[in-house]
């Protein structure tokens, strides 16, 4: 499984930047919020999780640089 830990801070970056909640991004996209916070704390990192990550620096433009 891809490593998220760099896509993870972004994101969490952003929804502080934009002052978006987790509560939010949970609303957003029809997802429980204990998951919408697993996922981006690292707690789940399956692929559904995984998915999620990519699919938010997709839909919110937030660059990302592989290394």
């Amino acid at each position: 499984m891809p490593e998220t830990l760099k896509g993870r801070q972004r994101i969490l970056n952003y929804l502080a930047e934009n002052n978006i909640s987790q509560a939010q991004l949970a609303t957003m996209y029809g997802m429980n919020k204990q998951d919408v916070s697993d996922y981006l704390s690292g707690r789940k990192t399956n692929p559904a999780a995984n998915k999620f990550i990519i699919t938010l620096i997709k839909n919110f433009g937030i660059k990302y640089e592989r290394r």
